[in-house]
């Protein structure tokens, strides 16, 4: 017995050694139903910000990027059971999450509002929203701040495994509205023509605690080795202005630098 447990030691030392060699694959874990951070073309192949972040850092880092997608709120359990090296899915850093896995240094910021239609009058509030129907991503940290926030004083929670089924349920009246990351509902729903009676209503909810310190890259708890590579190639895909480009290309005006 004590033989094996030490082959499993030296096998799991082996692989994370293997993830930080020049040259290895570094495997992503991400849900592709996300745009514009990530998603699918029409040919099936990867697209979006984080994406195009993952591959600069990849480079950065002298290792090859390889994708798998998950849903996300099975994205820790998968990263806990090795099915990939990182979570790179736009997930903010919480204290809850800190409880299950490690991040890299926080990488990006983004806002998180609620979309409604323009006159609805609506704001997101609890005394606005109360009866009211209210989409969600299950496993989101919009979830979690709606769930805290908003359900327990009379606010419909109603939780989807993918974001585009809010978009639909709110386009055919069947929701009120849903709480996203700004980026994400720009582009996965207002600039597309079924929102265009839709707009964000109100200022950005905070709550730093539940929505967290910003976005970075899960790993698993006690990766040092796989974290210092990546932080250091994060660090250069700052400096040298990427995530600044790819900002303004995916995000428009909206402010993702960390501060």
């Amino acid at each position: 017995m004590k033989k094996l447990k030490i082959a499993l030691l030296l096998g799991c030392a082996v692989a994370s050694f293997s993830a930080l060699a020049d040259g290895s694959t570094l495997k992503f874990g991400l849900e592709a139903q996300y745009p514009p951070f990530e998603s699918k073309s029409a040919t099936g192949e990867l697209q979006g910000f984080d994406i195009d972040l993952g591959n600069a850092v990849c480079a950065a880092a002298s290792v090859k990027c390889e994708w798998f997608d998950t849903s996300f709120d099975g994205l820790i359990a998968a990263l806990q059971a090795r099915k990939f090296d990182a979570i790179n899915s736009a997930m903010n850093v919480t204290e809850k999450r800190r409880q299950a896995i490690d991040f890299t240094n926080v990488i990006y910021r983004v806002p998180s509002k609620l979309i409604a239609k323009k006159d609805s009058g609506l704001l997101p509030t609890v005394d606005s929203l109360k009866g009211k129907h209210i989409g969600v991503l299950q496993g989101s940290i919009q979830e979690s701040y709606a769930q805290a926030h908003w359900a327990p004083k009379g606010v419909d929670i109603v939780s989807y495994q993918d974001q585009n089924q809010v978009y639909l349920d709110l386009s055919s009246g069947r929701l009120d509205g849903t709480l996203v990351l700004a980026p994400a509902g720009q582009s996965g729903f207002l600039s597309r023509p079924d929102g265009k009676d839709y707009g964000f209503v109100g200022d950005a909810v905070r709550d730093d605690k539940i929505l967290g310190s910003g976005i970075a890259f899960g790993l698993r708890k006690g990766d040092t080795q796989l974290k210092e590579k990546l932080d250091k190639a994060i660090v250069k895909v700052q400096k040298d202005g990427v995530v600044k480009e790819l900002s303004k290309k995916y995000f428009g005006d909206i402010d993702v630098s960390v501060k």
